[in-house]
This record gives structure tokens, C-alpha cells and sequence, in this order.
């Protein structure tokens, strides 16, 4: 019996590439097109499955990804998805949601969402490198609350195991990546807002490396509440850390004052942040925080100066956690009365134009430095959040394939 031998297309050729040529060049590929390359073979398999290879590819495409969202002239890109799900499936009968430009929102591809949420209603908690967290929203108030872990560049994703508090009150998320430990992170605060006494907040954290939730310690005082009025918002992450606006009850008084909490993802520290001189004493109709171009933001809606009119003022932290370093960078009017369902990293901000006695609802796309506005065609409310490809779930354990 003749001795097997090696398929041409393996053998090595004196001009052939040397193989840290070959993963170098790979790393530089788009996600899709790096797993149909595992089919090569099996030393090509090996090498791309392995938390290096992943990792270098993040960090080439990641770098990529950061200029088009702030110092090149590229276009970055969003996904979005409706907040109710089943009045949006396609012809399999599937939830979609849709990849698109950021600046324009003008749309690259639909992917369909492989699993289902019991309420029908899901909202993005957060998009880090490539990787979504979505939850279910349908009801805010139960312990079953169902959150997966999705990427689908690599057509994988994870269930997250049920809480580790037992009954939540009502919920905040937020989603992270934990870059000393190459690891992600969701965090989840559970409140009861309006009861007497007042009941602390309880968070804990999922690692993904664990596969487990713990608990974790406000380490603020207890007169500490997360607000979340904007909950289909993702939580921004800026300078590794998670921010929410909060409300502290200070004095006999019981005087409320709203400040920025933030969370310290490799640290697990929480700590508190003063907003804008000057944006706490207007007429405030919405509130919320973002990611501008890696800054932290704060945007408040209120009437403008112009009688009748509106608008969005945008203040952006120059230099994370000085105070002083607050800059008003933009100011949006707005003819009609409406509410913001995304602020792209961009600086795309996206508003739902509320229905009134003499006109429709329609939802606007603004540029928040051109003042350039473009109608959407959606019929209803989106969750937004910044999209890259990446292989991140490719080496993990537990992650169904579909």
C-alpha cells in the first residue's frame, strides 16, 4: 500500500508565505470571510480559534473602526432593531435586525435574530466589539429576565444564566468589555424607585468568563438611585467604565439632586460625576448620556429660546472625570415636540417626532454638526448601537451555532 501523501495545495514551496505571514494577513480579513478560511485546514482551524488570533484581529479591526467613528473621514456603522419585535420579521418568519451607516443610517445588510424573547420585546444594553448584548423588556419587574450574548458576524450566541438576586425590582443594564482581563462584563442594577423606606439598590455583575453572576457592592452611600428614564439607551461605556444618571436624597430635607454614577469595569468601583455647570437649570423634557467620539455626553431636550420651539443641547467631557473640561459643543433645534432614541458616536441623533392634533409622528435624522436633517421611513421606535465585525464567542464554551 502506497504511503499517503500531502494534497498539493498544502506542500510548501520555497516561495511559499511563512505561516506568521499568512495569520498576519488573516487578521486583517473581515470576520465572515476568516471563518470560511478555517475550512482550509486543520493547522489554519487551530490558529484562528485561538484567543491571540482573536485577539489581534480586534485590535486591527477595532483601530479601523475607531477612525471612521471620529478622526477619519470613513463611515462607521450602526445596527438597529425595532423595539417590538414581531411586527418586523421577514419571510422565515424571524425577527431582522439592520446594519447601516452611521452618518446616513442608510442600510448595508439585515441579519436575522436567531432566537426568541418571551414578551416579544428586546432592546440593545450594549455593542462591544462587535458583540451584542440584547434583553428582554417586555416585563422589567420579573427574575427571569432573559439576555443573550449575540454575535453576528461569527453566527454565534449565549443565554445568560438567571439572576443571582432571586426577585429584581426594576432593571438597568449595562455592557462592557474588561480589557485587562480580555473578558466581558454585563452589569445589572435592580431598584425599587418610589418605596418607603427607601430600599438600596442590589447590582450584579455576569462575567463571561465564568459564565456566572455575583453580587457586587454600591460602595456610594445608600441615598444613591440609578434613574434610567431613558432604559432603551444604551448605557455609554467611556475610559473603561459604565455611566448612568443617578438621583441623591441629601439632608432632612430630602433634597434630590441627579449626578452622573459611573462603574469602573476592571476595577469594579463605582463613582460619582457632576454634570454640565449650566445644564441643571433649564426646563429639562428628557435627559440622557452617550459616547461622542470616545467622550462622554450629556444631552438634555427643552424648550428653546424661540418661542414655540425646542431643542437639544449637547455638552461633551473633554478630559474624563474633570469637571471643568464640560464643553457645550451643539445645539439642535427642533420645530416639534420630540424624544431622542439614539445618539450615534458620530454624532447622528435620531428623534421621534411625537404625533400631535395637526400632524403625524415621523422620525428625523439630525447631524448634530450640519444642523442636516433627513426624514426616516420607520413606522416605529429603534434601538441604536455602534456595529463592528469581529470573531469575539469564537473560542468560547457553551455558544450555540446556528
Amino acid at each position: 500500500m502506497s504511503q499517503a501523501t500531502e494534497p498539493p495545495i498544502l506542500r510548501r514551496r520555497k516561495n511559499d508565505l511563512s505561516d506568521d505571514i499568512v495569520l498576519n494577513i488573516l487578521t486583517r480579513l473581515p470576520a465572515k470571510s476568516v471563518i470560511r478560511f478555517r475550512c482550509v485546514c486543520k493547522a489554519w482551524d487551530s490558529s484562528i480559534t485561538t484567543p491571540y488570533f482573536i485577539s489581534t484581529h480586534l485590535n486591527n479591526f477595532a483601530h479601523d473602526h475607531d477612525n471612521d467613528n471620529g478622526n477619519g473621514d470613513g463611515d462607521g456603522s450602526i445596527i438597529h432593531m425595532p423595539w417590538h419585535l414581531r411586527a418586523t420579521k421577514n419571510s422565515s418568519n424571524r425577527a431582522v435586525c439592520t446594519v447601516a451607516f452611521d452618518l446616513t443610517f442608510d442600510r448595508i445588510s439585515e441579519v436575522e435574530i436567531p432566537f426568541d424573547f418571551p414578551s416579544g420585546s428586546a432592546h440593545i444594553v450594549g455593542s462591544c466589539n462587535g458583540l451584542l448584548c440584547l434583553a428582554d423588556i417586555g416585563n422589567l419587574n420579573i427574575c427571569d429576565n432573559v439576555i443573550y450574548l449575540w454575535n453576528p458576524s461569527i453566527r454565534k450566541f449565549k443565554k445568560l444564566p438567571d439572576s443571582c438576586l432571586g426577585r429584581l425590582g426594576f432593571v438597568k443594564y449595562g455592557f462592557a468589555y474588561h480589557s485587562e482581563n480580555n473578558d466581558y462584563k454585563v452589569v445589572r442594577i435592580s431598584g425599587y424607585p418610589g418605596m418607603r423606606p427607601p430600599i438600596p439598590d442590589e447590582i450584579e455583575v455576569y462575567t463571561l468568563s465564568s459564565d456566572s453572576w455575583r453580587r457586587v457592592g454600591m460602595s456610594l452611600r445608600v441615598n444613591v438611585k440609578v434613574l434610567d428614564d431613558c432604559f432603551l439607551l444604551p448605557a455609554p461605556l467611556v475610559s473603561g467604565a459604565l455611566h448612568w444618571i443617578s438621583r441623591v436624597v441629601e439632608g432632612e430635607e430630602e433634597r434630590k439632586v441627579e449626578l452622573i454614577v459611573s462603574f469602573d469595569v476592571n476595577s469594579e468601583e463605582f463613582r460619582m460625576l457632576r454634570m454640565p455647570d449650566g445644564a441643571m437649570s433649564i426646563v429639562r423634557l428628557q435627559t440622557f448620556l452617550a459616547s461622542f467620539k470616545g467622550k462622554l455626553a450629556f444631552l438634555t431636550f427643552g424648550q428653546s429660546e424661540q418661542r414655540g420651539g425646542f431643542q437639544y443641547s449637547i455638552w461633551v467631557m473633554r478630559e474624563y472625570g474633570v469637571l471643568e473640561s464640560w464643553n457645550k459643543l451643539f445645539v439642535v433645534p427642533l420645530e416639534r415636540l420630540a424624544v431622542c432614541i439614539a445618539f450615534t458616536m458620530c454624532g447622528s441623533l435620531l428623534t421621534h417626532c411625537l404625533k400631535t392634533n395637526n400632524q403625524e409622528q415621523k422620525f428625523v435624522l439630525v447631524d448634530t454638526e450640519t444642523l442636516h436633517e433627513k426624514d426616516f421611513d420607520i413606522q416605529q421606535p429603534l434601538c441604536v448601537a455602534n456595529f463592528m465585525e469581529s470573531l469575539a464567542l469564537l473560542d468560547g464554551a457553551s455558544m450555540v451555532s446556528y
